[in-house]
């Protein structure tokens, strides 16, 4: 399950995707934009700022900026980053691969299987949605409303 801080990192992500690259934006109106908690989002910035995601402006009008395009941003980069591995377990992640404790033979076991198949397309999809896909689905939402 997608954990409440990835869901403020990437309502965050999107809100700077939104703004103008050359124009740095205060993470207080970040925060009262997106409904995200400041000291909670001080925190997540940072993670994303130690990965490239982001960077910050120091000064009168410093702020948060994004570090690549949106297009360059999918949702799996960013919950990675926040969550860790897309896998629902140890067995089945790439990058963070750990045995379970109680498994008795990883090559034969029908459970890791299926989690790999289930790990496999959630990646698929989260790489295929970039910040600015949902940008842009943001956009034409809120035309309607």
């Amino acid at each position: 399950m997608l954990s409440q801080k990835a869901r403020y990192a990437l309502r965050a992500m999107l809100h700077l995707g939104g703004q103008p690259r050359d124009e740095p934006t205060l993470i207080g109106d970040i925060a009262e934009t997106e409904n995200v908690p400041k000291k909670f989002l001080e925190l997540i910035l940072l993670d994303l700022k130690k990965r490239g995601l982001v960077h910050s402006v120091r000064g009168r009008n410093g702020g948060y900026v994004l570090g690549r395009e949106p297009e360059e941003i999918s949702f799996a980069e960013v919950i990675r980053i926040i969550d860790g591995p897309l896998a629902l377990a140890p067995c089945a992640s790439r990058k963070a691969y750990r045995k379970c404790d109680d498994c008795l033979d990883v090559k034969t076991c029908a459970i890791r299987k299926a989690l790999i198949i289930a790990r496999d397309a959630t990646a698929q999809v989260l790489e295929g949605i970039t910040l600015a896909d949902a940008i842009a689905d943001r956009t034409k939402i809120s035309e309607f409303a």
